[in-house]
Protein backbone atom coordinates (compact mmCIF):
# COMPACT_ATOMS: atom_id res chain seq x y z
CA UNK A 1 0.00 0.00 0.00
CA UNK A 2 2.82 2.51 1.12
CA UNK A 3 4.46 1.36 -2.09
CA UNK A 4 1.43 2.36 -4.29
CA UNK A 5 1.72 5.69 -2.72
CA UNK A 6 4.99 6.05 -3.40
CA UNK A 7 4.49 5.35 -7.16
CA UNK A 8 1.57 7.92 -7.04
CA UNK A 9 3.84 10.47 -5.49
CA UNK A 10 6.79 10.11 -8.10
CA UNK A 11 4.44 10.12 -11.22
CA UNK A 12 2.76 13.19 -9.19
CA UNK A 13 6.32 14.96 -8.91
CA UNK A 14 7.37 14.23 -12.69
CA UNK A 15 3.96 15.68 -14.07
CA UNK A 16 4.85 18.62 -11.77
CA UNK A 17 8.28 18.97 -12.88
CA UNK A 18 7.15 18.25 -16.33
CA UNK A 19 4.67 21.63 -16.40
CA UNK A 20 7.04 23.77 -14.61
CA UNK A 21 9.64 22.93 -17.90
CA UNK A 22 6.63 23.78 -20.36
CA UNK A 23 5.82 26.84 -18.26
CA UNK A 24 9.54 28.29 -18.37
CA UNK A 25 9.88 27.63 -21.90
CA UNK A 26 6.38 28.96 -23.09
CA UNK A 27 7.67 32.05 -20.70
CA UNK A 28 10.89 32.31 -22.50
CA UNK A 29 9.63 32.49 -26.28
CA UNK A 30 6.82 35.45 -24.55
CA UNK A 31 10.21 36.91 -23.72
CA UNK A 32 12.01 36.59 -26.92
CA UNK A 33 8.74 37.92 -28.65
CA UNK A 34 8.58 41.27 -26.36
CA UNK A 35 12.30 41.77 -26.90
CA UNK A 36 11.95 41.17 -30.81
CA UNK A 37 8.89 43.35 -30.83
CA UNK A 38 10.59 45.89 -29.12
CA UNK A 39 13.45 45.92 -30.86
CA UNK A 40 12.06 46.42 -34.12
CA UNK A 41 8.44 47.88 -33.77
CA UNK A 42 9.95 50.73 -30.89
CA UNK A 43 11.80 52.29 -33.99
CA UNK A 44 9.33 51.74 -36.07
CA UNK A 45 6.76 53.76 -34.07
CA UNK A 46 9.29 56.56 -33.09
CA UNK A 47 10.00 57.01 -36.96
CA UNK A 48 6.08 57.72 -37.38
CA UNK A 49 5.69 59.54 -34.83
CA UNK A 50 8.52 61.88 -36.05
CA UNK A 51 7.05 62.26 -39.83
CA UNK A 52 3.70 63.04 -38.09
CA UNK A 53 4.49 65.71 -35.59
CA UNK A 54 8.11 67.31 -37.02
CA UNK A 55 8.67 68.48 -40.35
CA UNK A 56 11.32 67.51 -42.41
CA UNK A 57 14.52 69.91 -43.70
CA UNK A 58 13.76 69.04 -47.04
CA UNK A 59 9.81 69.54 -46.59
CA UNK A 60 8.35 72.39 -48.64
CA UNK A 61 7.86 75.49 -46.00
CA UNK A 62 5.03 78.31 -47.21
CA UNK A 63 6.69 81.49 -46.43
CA UNK A 64 4.89 83.52 -43.52
CA UNK A 65 1.70 85.58 -44.92
CA UNK A 66 2.91 89.84 -45.13
CA UNK A 67 0.75 92.01 -43.04
CA UNK A 68 -1.94 93.79 -44.58
CA UNK A 69 -1.29 97.72 -45.40
CA UNK A 70 -3.90 100.05 -44.60
CA UNK A 71 -4.03 101.13 -47.80
CA UNK A 72 -4.50 97.86 -49.52
CA UNK A 73 -8.67 98.27 -48.19
CA UNK A 74 -10.67 99.68 -50.46
CA UNK A 75 -11.18 103.69 -49.69
CA UNK A 76 -15.17 105.08 -50.95
CA UNK A 77 -14.73 109.07 -51.39
CA UNK A 78 -17.60 110.77 -50.61
CA UNK A 79 -18.94 113.07 -52.74
CA UNK A 80 -18.07 116.62 -51.83
CA UNK A 81 -19.95 119.88 -52.90
CA UNK A 82 -20.80 122.93 -51.03
CA UNK A 83 -18.45 121.66 -48.06
CA UNK A 84 -20.64 119.32 -47.31
CA UNK A 85 -20.27 115.26 -48.11
CA UNK A 86 -23.21 114.67 -49.79
CA UNK A 87 -23.48 110.70 -49.47
CA UNK A 88 -24.68 111.73 -46.03
CA UNK A 89 -27.74 113.50 -47.34
CA UNK A 90 -30.79 113.07 -48.39
CA UNK A 91 -30.59 115.89 -51.20
CA UNK A 92 -33.50 117.57 -53.42
CA UNK A 93 -32.46 120.01 -56.39
CA UNK A 94 -34.45 122.53 -57.84
CA UNK A 95 -34.83 125.59 -60.06
CA UNK A 96 -36.74 128.50 -58.40
CA UNK A 97 -40.12 129.27 -60.61
CA UNK A 98 -42.31 131.87 -61.30
CA UNK A 99 -44.30 133.34 -58.06
CA UNK A 100 -42.41 131.18 -55.98
CA UNK A 101 -40.95 132.12 -52.31
CA UNK A 102 -38.46 130.91 -49.59
CA UNK A 103 -41.41 129.28 -47.69
CA UNK A 104 -42.70 127.86 -50.85
CA UNK A 105 -40.06 125.88 -50.91
CA UNK A 106 -38.96 125.14 -47.67
CA UNK A 107 -42.29 124.65 -45.70
CA UNK A 108 -42.01 120.96 -47.51
CA UNK A 109 -39.32 120.25 -45.68
CA UNK A 110 -40.71 120.60 -42.38
CA UNK A 111 -39.55 123.85 -41.94
CA UNK A 112 -41.68 126.32 -39.72
CA UNK A 113 -43.11 129.79 -40.56
CA UNK A 114 -41.30 130.93 -37.41
CA UNK A 115 -37.83 129.85 -38.66
CA UNK A 116 -38.05 130.76 -41.80
CA UNK A 117 -39.14 134.39 -40.62
CA UNK A 118 -36.24 134.80 -38.39
CA UNK A 119 -33.45 133.54 -41.31
CA UNK A 120 -35.22 136.21 -43.26
CA UNK A 121 -34.77 139.06 -40.60
CA UNK A 122 -31.55 138.44 -39.27
CA UNK A 123 -29.65 137.85 -42.38
CA UNK A 124 -30.50 141.13 -44.62
CA UNK A 125 -26.76 142.23 -44.27
CA UNK A 126 -25.52 138.73 -46.05
CA UNK A 127 -28.73 138.17 -47.82
CA UNK A 128 -32.46 139.64 -48.64
CA UNK A 129 -34.48 136.37 -49.04
CA UNK A 130 -36.49 138.63 -51.80
CA UNK A 131 -33.68 138.45 -54.40
CA UNK A 132 -33.90 135.25 -54.91
CA UNK A 133 -34.77 134.97 -58.95
CA UNK A 134 -36.63 133.14 -61.10
CA UNK A 135 -34.26 130.14 -63.18
CA UNK A 136 -31.22 130.12 -60.68
CA UNK A 137 -30.91 126.87 -58.89
CA UNK A 138 -31.46 125.26 -55.34
CA UNK A 139 -30.36 122.41 -53.16
CA UNK A 140 -31.88 120.97 -49.80
CA UNK A 141 -30.01 118.86 -47.98
CA UNK A 142 -31.64 116.70 -45.13
CA UNK A 143 -30.01 113.67 -42.96
CA UNK A 144 -33.55 113.01 -41.39
CA UNK A 145 -36.62 113.87 -43.76
CA UNK A 146 -39.21 113.28 -41.02
CA UNK A 147 -37.43 115.79 -38.72
CA UNK A 148 -36.73 118.17 -41.52
CA UNK A 149 -33.95 120.14 -43.43
CA UNK A 150 -30.85 121.07 -42.60
CA UNK A 151 -29.68 123.34 -45.31
CA UNK A 152 -30.61 125.41 -48.24
CA UNK A 153 -28.44 126.57 -50.70
CA UNK A 154 -28.84 129.29 -53.17
CA UNK A 155 -26.75 129.67 -56.60
CA UNK A 156 -27.25 133.32 -58.31
CA UNK A 157 -24.14 132.62 -60.08
CA UNK A 158 -21.33 130.29 -60.82
CA UNK A 159 -19.09 132.07 -58.79
CA UNK A 160 -20.56 132.15 -55.50
CA UNK A 161 -23.64 130.35 -53.61
CA UNK A 162 -25.24 131.28 -50.12
CA UNK A 163 -25.76 128.37 -47.40
CA UNK A 164 -28.97 128.96 -45.33
CA UNK A 165 -28.21 126.80 -41.81
CA UNK A 166 -31.57 125.46 -41.34
CA UNK A 167 -31.02 124.30 -37.31
CA UNK A 168 -30.67 126.47 -34.74
CA UNK A 169 -28.55 129.30 -35.34
CA UNK A 170 -30.48 129.80 -38.68
CA UNK A 171 -27.17 132.22 -40.48
CA UNK A 172 -26.89 132.60 -44.09
CA UNK A 173 -22.98 132.47 -45.10
CA UNK A 174 -21.63 133.24 -48.81
CA UNK A 175 -19.74 130.91 -50.50
CA UNK A 176 -17.34 132.55 -53.08
CA UNK A 177 -15.74 129.36 -55.06
CA UNK A 178 -12.42 129.56 -55.97
CA UNK A 179 -11.61 130.78 -59.72
CA UNK A 180 -8.48 129.26 -61.99
CA UNK A 181 -7.64 131.91 -64.27
CA UNK A 182 -5.94 131.21 -67.54
CA UNK A 183 -4.71 133.45 -70.11
CA UNK A 184 -5.50 132.16 -73.74
CA UNK A 185 -5.57 134.03 -77.22
CA UNK A 186 -8.08 133.80 -79.93
CA UNK A 187 -7.98 134.78 -83.83
CA UNK A 188 -10.01 134.68 -87.09
CA UNK A 189 -10.68 136.33 -90.26
CA UNK A 190 -14.01 137.68 -90.86
CA UNK A 191 -16.03 135.63 -93.66
CA UNK A 192 -19.59 137.13 -92.94
CA UNK A 193 -20.27 139.37 -90.05
CA UNK A 194 -17.90 139.16 -86.74
CA UNK A 195 -20.21 137.42 -84.81
CA UNK A 196 -20.64 134.95 -86.77
CA UNK A 197 -17.04 134.37 -87.57
CA UNK A 198 -16.20 134.28 -83.76
CA UNK A 199 -19.06 131.62 -82.97
CA UNK A 200 -17.68 129.48 -85.91
CA UNK A 201 -14.53 129.76 -84.24
CA UNK A 202 -15.72 128.71 -80.93
CA UNK A 203 -15.81 131.85 -79.18
CA UNK A 204 -18.20 133.45 -76.81
CA UNK A 205 -20.72 136.16 -77.45
CA UNK A 206 -19.06 137.64 -74.38
CA UNK A 207 -15.78 137.67 -76.01
CA UNK A 208 -16.83 139.67 -78.34
CA UNK A 209 -18.22 141.95 -76.60
CA UNK A 210 -15.14 142.96 -74.77
CA UNK A 211 -13.14 142.44 -78.25
CA UNK A 212 -15.92 145.43 -79.43
CA UNK A 213 -15.52 147.70 -75.95
CA UNK A 214 -11.66 147.64 -76.52
CA UNK A 215 -12.24 148.72 -80.00
CA UNK A 216 -15.08 150.77 -79.61
CA UNK A 217 -13.47 154.19 -79.94
CA UNK A 218 -11.22 153.05 -83.25
CA UNK A 219 -13.35 150.57 -85.19
CA UNK A 220 -17.15 150.93 -86.30
CA UNK A 221 -17.84 147.68 -85.62
CA UNK A 222 -21.21 148.03 -88.35
CA UNK A 223 -18.88 148.65 -91.18
CA UNK A 224 -16.75 145.69 -90.76
CA UNK A 225 -15.54 143.69 -94.30
CA UNK A 226 -15.18 140.50 -95.21
CA UNK A 227 -11.59 139.79 -94.68
CA UNK A 228 -10.85 141.83 -91.98
CA UNK A 229 -8.68 139.88 -89.14
CA UNK A 230 -8.37 140.29 -85.39
CA UNK A 231 -6.40 138.97 -82.68
CA UNK A 232 -7.22 138.81 -78.81
CA UNK A 233 -4.98 137.83 -75.77
CA UNK A 234 -7.35 137.67 -72.87
CA UNK A 235 -8.36 135.80 -69.61
CA UNK A 236 -10.60 132.64 -69.06
CA UNK A 237 -11.99 131.79 -65.76
CA UNK A 238 -12.12 128.22 -64.36
CA UNK A 239 -14.10 126.54 -61.58
CA UNK A 240 -13.39 123.05 -61.17
CA UNK A 241 -11.71 123.13 -64.45
CA UNK A 242 -14.90 124.05 -66.06
CA UNK A 243 -14.63 127.16 -68.45
CA UNK A 244 -17.25 129.77 -66.37
CA UNK A 245 -16.57 133.01 -68.70
CA UNK A 246 -14.55 135.55 -69.84
CA UNK A 247 -11.95 137.81 -67.93
CA UNK A 248 -10.42 141.06 -69.07
CA UNK A 249 -8.52 141.48 -72.43
CA UNK A 250 -4.92 142.32 -72.25
CA UNK A 251 -4.44 143.12 -75.90
CA UNK A 252 -6.33 143.11 -79.18
CA UNK A 253 -5.52 143.60 -83.11
CA UNK A 254 -7.60 144.53 -85.44
CA UNK A 255 -7.15 145.00 -88.94
CA UNK A 256 -9.60 147.03 -91.53
CA UNK A 257 -9.35 147.61 -94.70
CA UNK A 258 -5.35 146.93 -94.46
CA UNK A 259 -5.36 149.38 -91.46
CA UNK A 260 -3.73 147.67 -88.16
CA UNK A 261 -5.55 148.58 -85.02
CA UNK A 262 -3.91 147.99 -81.48
CA UNK A 263 -5.53 148.15 -77.93
CA UNK A 264 -3.30 147.68 -75.29
CA UNK A 265 -4.22 146.97 -71.52
CA UNK A 266 -2.39 149.25 -69.21
CA UNK A 267 -3.54 149.30 -65.09
CA UNK A 268 -2.14 150.59 -62.37
CA UNK A 269 -3.49 152.63 -59.29
CA UNK A 270 -4.17 155.56 -60.92
CA UNK A 271 -5.16 154.21 -64.52
CA UNK A 272 -6.72 151.15 -65.92
CA UNK A 273 -8.05 151.37 -69.75
CA UNK A 274 -6.39 151.02 -73.65
CA UNK A 275 -4.03 152.83 -75.20
CA UNK A 276 -2.58 152.21 -78.33
CA UNK A 277 1.04 151.04 -79.44
CA UNK A 278 1.97 155.30 -79.34
CA UNK A 279 0.42 155.19 -75.47
CA UNK A 280 -2.48 156.88 -76.94
CA UNK A 281 -5.48 156.48 -75.14
CA UNK A 282 -8.32 154.46 -76.40
CA UNK A 283 -11.02 155.77 -75.18
CA UNK A 284 -12.98 158.32 -76.34
CA UNK A 285 -15.52 161.09 -74.62
CA UNK A 286 -17.85 159.26 -77.01
CA UNK A 287 -18.75 155.58 -78.21
CA UNK A 288 -19.44 155.21 -81.92
CA UNK A 289 -22.54 153.98 -81.20
CA UNK A 290 -25.33 152.93 -78.41
CA UNK A 291 -25.61 149.50 -78.84
CA UNK A 292 -23.28 146.16 -79.57
CA UNK A 293 -24.38 143.47 -81.37
CA UNK A 294 -26.55 145.71 -84.35
CA UNK A 295 -26.18 147.00 -87.39
CA UNK A 296 -27.72 150.30 -89.19
CA UNK A 297 -30.59 149.91 -90.54
CA UNK A 298 -31.50 153.60 -91.64
CA UNK A 299 -29.05 156.57 -91.66
CA UNK A 300 -28.79 160.22 -90.93
CA UNK A 301 -30.48 161.62 -93.91
CA UNK A 302 -32.53 165.24 -94.54
CA UNK A 303 -34.74 163.58 -97.01
CA UNK A 304 -35.98 160.28 -96.14
CA UNK A 305 -39.33 158.16 -96.85
CA UNK A 306 -40.78 157.23 -93.60
CA UNK A 307 -42.35 153.91 -93.73
CA UNK A 308 -44.82 154.99 -91.23
CA UNK A 309 -45.78 158.45 -92.19
CA UNK A 310 -45.60 156.83 -96.08
CA UNK A 311 -44.39 160.78 -96.52
CA UNK A 312 -41.04 162.35 -97.44
CA UNK A 313 -39.33 163.94 -94.24
CA UNK A 314 -36.00 164.54 -92.51
CA UNK A 315 -34.72 161.98 -90.38
CA UNK A 316 -32.01 163.64 -87.50
CA UNK A 317 -31.07 160.00 -86.50
CA UNK A 318 -29.46 156.67 -86.96
CA UNK A 319 -31.21 153.83 -87.04
CA UNK A 320 -29.54 150.78 -84.70
CA UNK A 321 -31.58 147.20 -85.15
CA UNK A 322 -31.07 144.79 -82.77
CA UNK A 323 -33.21 142.23 -81.01
CA UNK A 324 -36.05 143.22 -79.07
CA UNK A 325 -34.16 143.99 -75.23
CA UNK A 326 -30.82 144.30 -76.14
CA UNK A 327 -29.26 146.95 -73.54
CA UNK A 328 -28.86 150.42 -74.69
CA UNK A 329 -25.68 151.98 -73.31
CA UNK A 330 -24.94 155.98 -72.50
CA UNK A 331 -22.13 157.10 -75.56
CA UNK A 332 -20.83 159.50 -72.66
CA UNK A 333 -20.93 160.55 -69.46
CA UNK A 334 -24.26 163.22 -68.76
CA UNK A 335 -27.03 163.98 -66.85
CA UNK A 336 -30.70 162.61 -67.75
CA UNK A 337 -32.84 165.37 -68.90
CA UNK A 338 -35.26 163.39 -70.22
CA UNK A 339 -36.84 159.66 -69.56
CA UNK A 340 -40.41 160.00 -70.81
CA UNK A 341 -42.85 158.66 -73.91
CA UNK A 342 -44.04 160.53 -76.49
CA UNK A 343 -46.98 159.20 -79.75
CA UNK A 344 -43.38 159.23 -82.11
CA UNK A 345 -40.53 158.89 -79.75
CA UNK A 346 -41.89 156.01 -77.59
CA UNK A 347 -40.29 155.44 -74.62
CA UNK A 348 -37.15 157.12 -74.90
CA UNK A 349 -34.19 159.29 -72.96
CA UNK A 350 -32.22 162.22 -73.27
CA UNK A 351 -28.78 163.15 -71.86
CA UNK A 352 -26.83 166.23 -71.52
CA UNK A 353 -22.99 165.52 -71.72
CA UNK A 354 -21.39 168.77 -70.90
CA UNK A 355 -22.49 172.49 -72.64
CA UNK A 356 -22.30 171.70 -76.55
CA UNK A 357 -24.07 168.09 -76.81
CA UNK A 358 -26.26 165.89 -76.02
CA UNK A 359 -28.05 162.48 -77.27
CA UNK A 360 -31.53 160.70 -77.35
CA UNK A 361 -32.35 157.30 -77.36
CA UNK A 362 -35.80 156.85 -78.76
CA UNK A 363 -38.09 153.15 -79.45
CA UNK A 364 -37.01 151.68 -76.02
CA UNK A 365 -39.07 149.06 -75.23
CA UNK A 366 -38.72 150.11 -71.25
CA UNK A 367 -36.28 152.33 -69.12
CA UNK A 368 -33.71 151.11 -67.07
CA UNK A 369 -34.19 150.91 -63.37
CA UNK A 370 -33.19 154.25 -61.90
CA UNK A 371 -33.15 155.92 -65.16
CA UNK A 372 -35.18 159.69 -64.58
CA UNK A 373 -34.00 163.50 -64.65
CA UNK A 374 -31.37 164.48 -62.64
CA UNK A 375 -29.57 161.14 -62.82
CA UNK A 376 -25.75 161.03 -63.61
CA UNK A 377 -24.95 158.12 -65.77
CA UNK A 378 -21.53 157.23 -67.06
CA UNK A 379 -20.19 156.43 -70.40
CA UNK A 380 -21.49 152.93 -71.18
CA UNK A 381 -23.89 152.77 -68.90
CA UNK A 382 -27.56 150.62 -69.26
CA UNK A 383 -29.76 153.35 -69.94
CA UNK A 384 -32.57 151.54 -71.42
CA UNK A 385 -33.81 148.24 -73.63
CA UNK A 386 -34.51 147.86 -77.58
CA UNK A 387 -38.00 148.00 -78.39
CA UNK A 388 -40.48 149.59 -80.69
CA UNK A 389 -42.75 151.76 -79.45
CA UNK A 390 -43.62 154.75 -80.84
CA UNK A 391 -43.51 155.19 -84.53
CA UNK A 392 -41.38 152.26 -85.26
CA UNK A 393 -42.11 149.43 -87.84
CA UNK A 394 -39.67 146.77 -85.53
CA UNK A 395 -37.01 146.77 -82.67
CA UNK A 396 -34.32 149.09 -83.40
CA UNK A 397 -32.90 152.40 -81.38
CA UNK A 398 -33.02 155.62 -82.96
CA UNK A 399 -30.46 157.47 -81.88
CA UNK A 400 -30.06 161.47 -81.90
CA UNK A 401 -26.99 163.67 -81.51
CA UNK A 402 -26.73 167.20 -80.73
CA UNK A 403 -24.34 169.97 -80.70
CA UNK A 404 -25.04 173.03 -79.96
CA UNK A 405 -28.34 172.49 -79.62
CA UNK A 406 -29.10 171.74 -83.55
CA UNK A 407 -28.86 167.66 -84.37
CA UNK A 408 -25.98 166.70 -86.69
CA UNK A 409 -24.84 163.26 -88.18
CA UNK A 410 -22.79 161.91 -85.29
CA UNK A 411 -20.85 159.74 -87.59
CA UNK A 412 -18.99 162.67 -89.40
CA UNK A 413 -18.55 164.60 -85.96
CA UNK A 414 -14.71 165.26 -84.95
CA UNK A 415 -14.97 164.91 -81.77
CA UNK A 416 -13.04 165.87 -78.67
CA UNK A 417 -9.69 163.66 -77.86
CA UNK A 418 -9.51 162.23 -74.48
CA UNK A 419 -6.06 163.33 -71.63
CA UNK A 420 -3.05 162.10 -72.90
CA UNK A 421 -1.22 159.03 -70.71
CA UNK A 422 1.10 161.33 -68.45
CA UNK A 423 4.85 161.01 -69.66
CA UNK A 424 6.28 159.75 -66.21
CA UNK A 425 3.83 156.43 -67.24
CA UNK A 426 5.25 155.92 -70.74
CA UNK A 427 8.13 154.08 -69.63
CA UNK A 428 6.22 151.47 -67.81
CA UNK A 429 3.23 151.32 -70.34
CA UNK A 430 6.44 150.00 -73.09
CA UNK A 431 7.50 147.64 -71.44
CA UNK A 432 3.80 146.31 -71.39
CA UNK A 433 3.37 146.64 -74.66
CA UNK A 434 6.42 145.29 -76.40
CA UNK A 435 5.51 141.71 -74.61
CA UNK A 436 1.76 142.07 -75.83
CA UNK A 437 2.65 142.92 -79.12
CA UNK A 438 4.90 140.16 -79.59
CA UNK A 439 2.31 137.77 -77.80
CA UNK A 440 -0.05 139.22 -80.75
CA UNK A 441 2.34 138.46 -83.66
CA UNK A 442 3.19 135.06 -82.60
CA UNK A 443 -0.76 134.19 -83.09
CA UNK A 444 -1.70 132.13 -86.22
CA UNK A 445 -4.71 132.80 -87.69
CA UNK A 446 -6.91 129.96 -88.53
CA UNK A 447 -6.87 128.47 -91.75
CA UNK A 448 -9.95 129.43 -93.51
CA UNK A 449 -11.19 126.39 -93.96
CA UNK A 450 -11.69 125.43 -90.23
CA UNK A 451 -14.64 126.44 -88.37
CA UNK A 452 -13.34 125.86 -84.97
CA UNK A 453 -10.23 126.93 -83.39
CA UNK A 454 -8.95 125.69 -80.05
CA UNK A 455 -8.22 128.03 -77.34
CA UNK A 456 -4.51 128.02 -76.88
CA UNK A 457 -3.04 129.01 -73.55
CA UNK A 458 -0.14 131.24 -73.15
CA UNK A 459 2.33 131.12 -70.05
CA UNK A 460 0.97 133.50 -67.43
CA UNK A 461 4.48 134.70 -67.63
CA UNK A 462 4.29 136.19 -71.05
CA UNK A 463 1.50 139.10 -69.87
CA UNK A 464 0.90 140.93 -66.38
CA UNK A 465 -0.56 138.75 -64.11
CA UNK A 466 -3.83 139.71 -62.25
CA UNK A 467 -3.76 139.87 -58.71
CA UNK A 468 -7.78 139.73 -57.98
CA UNK A 469 -10.22 138.13 -60.42
CA UNK A 470 -12.88 140.50 -62.41
CA UNK A 471 -14.79 142.84 -60.63
CA UNK A 472 -17.73 142.16 -62.28
CA UNK A 473 -17.66 138.33 -62.16
CA UNK A 474 -21.42 137.76 -62.01
CA UNK A 475 -21.89 139.87 -65.07
CA UNK A 476 -19.22 137.22 -67.18
CA UNK A 477 -21.31 135.61 -69.56
CA UNK A 478 -20.80 131.45 -69.81
CA UNK A 479 -19.67 129.72 -73.45
CA UNK A 480 -23.40 128.20 -73.89
CA UNK A 481 -24.70 131.71 -73.82
CA UNK A 482 -26.92 132.17 -77.62
CA UNK A 483 -26.08 134.08 -79.74
CA UNK A 484 -28.00 137.30 -80.49
CA UNK A 485 -28.93 137.61 -83.89
CA UNK A 486 -29.47 141.33 -85.49
CA UNK A 487 -33.05 141.53 -86.47
CA UNK A 488 -34.61 142.80 -89.96
CA UNK A 489 -33.99 146.22 -91.47
CA UNK A 490 -36.33 148.19 -89.78
CA UNK A 491 -36.87 152.71 -89.46
CA UNK A 492 -38.14 154.87 -87.47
Amino acid sequence: MNSINSAKDLDLKKIIANLKRKNRSRNWRRIKFGNVFLAMGLPLFLYLMLHLFSTPATAKVNPPEKPVELGAFEIIIPTLKYGFALDTFQIQEGVIEHNQFLADLLLPHRVDYLAIDKIARDNKAVFDVRNLRVGKTYTILSRDTAVGADYFIYEPSVYRYFVFDLRSDHRIREVERPIETRVEHAAGVVNSSLWVTMTQNGYSPDLTARMEDALAWSIDFHHIQKGDRFKLVYERNYIDGQAVGVGKIHAAHYQNLGKDYYAIRYENERHDGFYDLEARPMERAFLKAPVKYSRISSRYNLRRYHPVLKTMRPHFGTDYAAPRGTPIYAVADGVVTKASRTRGNGNYVKIKHDKVYQTQYLHMQRHAKGIRPGVHVKQGEVIGYVGSTGLATGPHVCFRFWKNGRQVNHLRENLPPPEPMPEAEIPAFEKIRDTLKATLDAIVYPESSRTTEEQKEIPKGDVPEEENPPATKEDAVSDTDPVRESSRAVAG
